[in-house]
């Protein structure tokens, strides 16, 4: 067996302390509350000016019909009928204010619907949301719309409505093939067999991703190698390995997950690395921390060329990311130079749209130095390099400009290079293949927010 990882425990217990996860900078726990619904409102047009001027819309459906003890995501226990329906109906309200307030003539390159349990609802009811969005706007060549799944409760009609809604890339939210992992965390076993639903998706056009978290009670390194070998036999398009975010203080179900018993860094590291050696064995490559793409798939192109791009929405590329404009509660909207943020309650939520107005609690107006600094970490996080003559070609400044906003410390950076995970010249900085797990930490040297106002975050490993 290849030796998982050629970094010292010394340094893996250094680094793997809690850094932000950088799906977005700023990250979401410095969004203000004196961000309001009109200044949203004012922001949606100002995007209408701004880049990219592709459309990206999410929908948040909070709803689960069984909550899983290791979710941190806003999510509810399985509603009334007609709440849910309440609450779809306030989804359509929210469509039309937002875009009376987006240029016509701009284009959905992007959807995506995540929750809770995008699956919950009814297949006509997701064609009609998407049919909303469809007749306002006109598609970009190939527009990715996608749906996380909850495999299982879906069986085979099910999966063939979902296509005929529009949706072409499907998110099986597997987490692992072992039933004693998915008992302990409460969730179920798909219904019907997984390679079963990959044929299905695949005979109807459609893309497969298959999510999995490591880092759960019970599991180990060589069980967690054993659901990676099935996932490979399955033939998914895309294969995420997400490490669990132990964060109890967001969401105490988790709690009982630490009375089964967490694995510790350096085991958990270990599943990643046995899970990486069977993936690129078979074909896949690794894009930014966590994913695994086919080697003819247009994310392990754009790595290639150093284009890689994420949103909310996750990776994507520079063809289909867009704005992202987000629907229902706990929905984060990402526009060029603004973050904003719906309420996580449901009732506040209704209420609000019902009145006419956008149901927006905290948000974030970003300045030209974290408009830069984002775009450094972006570069970073998705390409695993930065070159500062790029970003300063950009923005129409000098590299050393550019460096001194984001607080650029050659001490910092000779620290990380001897302890392997960086190497770096003048003009780029370039994570290592053993260093690549700590991107995170690499990404917050350049973030002057952590450094003068810390929050609290996850562990990368």
């Amino acid at each position: 067996m290849k030796e998982p990882n050629k970094l010292s425990q010394h340094i893996i217990d250094k680094y793997n302390i809690p850094v932000p996860r950088y799906t977005s900078y700023p990250p979401a726990n410095y969004f203000s509350s004196e961000f309001t619904g009109s200044m949203y409102m004012d922001e949606i047009v100002k995007s209408n000016s701004q880049k990219p001027s592709s459309l990206s819309f999410y929908f948040h459906i909070p709803f689960c019909r069984r909550l899983c003890h290791y979710c941190g995501c806003n999510a509810y226990p399985m509603a009334s009928e007609e709440k849910i329906a309440e609450y779809v109906d306030t989804l359509h309200k929210e469509i039309d204010i937002v875009v009376s307030m987006i240029d016509k003539s701009r284009k959905i390159s992007q959807i995506h619907y995540g929750g809770g349990t995008p699956t919950i609802l009814p297949v006509n009811v997701l064609k009609e949301l998407n049919q909303h969005l469809f007749e306002s706007f006109g598609l970009a060549e190939n527009p990715e719309i996608a749906i996380e799944c909850h495999p299982g409760w879906l069986d085979e009609n099910y999966w063939t409505g979902l296509k005929e809604c529009g949706f072409n890339r499907f998110s099986l939210g597997v987490q692992d093939f072992d039933n004693d992992v998915l008992k302990c965390i409460n969730r179920k076993k798909s219904l019907m067999p997984v390679e079963d639903i990959v044929n299905i998706i695949h005979s109807l056009g459609g893309k497969v991703n298959m999510d999995f978290l490591y880092g759960l009670p019970i599991q180990t390194p060589e069980s967690f190698r054993s659901s990676i070998r099935k996932a490979i036999e399955c033939g998914p398009d895309r294969l995420v390995t997400f490490s669990y975010a132990h964060v109890p203080w967001v969401n105490k179900r988790q709690l009982i997950l630490e009375k089964a018993g967490l694995p510790d860094a350096s085991t958990k590291n270990m599943m990643f690395e046995m899970a990486k050696e069977e993936l690129t064995a078979n074909g896949y490559m690794q894009i930014g921390m966590d994913h695994f793409v086919r080697e003819d798939d247009e994310l392990a192109q754009a790595l290639q060329n150093n284009e890689l791009h994420r949103n909310f929405q996750g990776y994507c590329t520079r063809r289909t990311t867009g704005q992202v404009y987000a629907l229902g509660v706990t929905g984060i909207s990402q526009l060029s130079t603004a973050y904003a943020q719906n309420t996580k309650d449901i009732d506040a939520y209704i209420e609000s749209v019902s009145n006419g107005k956008l149901p927006v609690v905290k948000g974030y107006v970003l300045n030209e130095q974290e408009q830069i600094t984002r775009s450094i970490i972006d570069m970073l996080m998705c390409n695993n390099i930065i070159y500062w003559d790029r970003i300063a070609a950009d923005y129409g400044v000098s590299v050393d400009y550019i460096k001194s906003i984001v607080g650029y410390d050659q001490s910092e950076i000779d620290n990380l290079a001897n302890d392997g995970i960086i190497s770096a010249t003048e003009n780029c900085i370039e994570m290592t293949e053993d260093g690549k797990i700590f991107v995170r930490n690499v990404s917050s040297a350049f973030d002057q927010l952590i450094k003068n106002n810390p929050k609290s975050f996850s562990k990368p490993i």
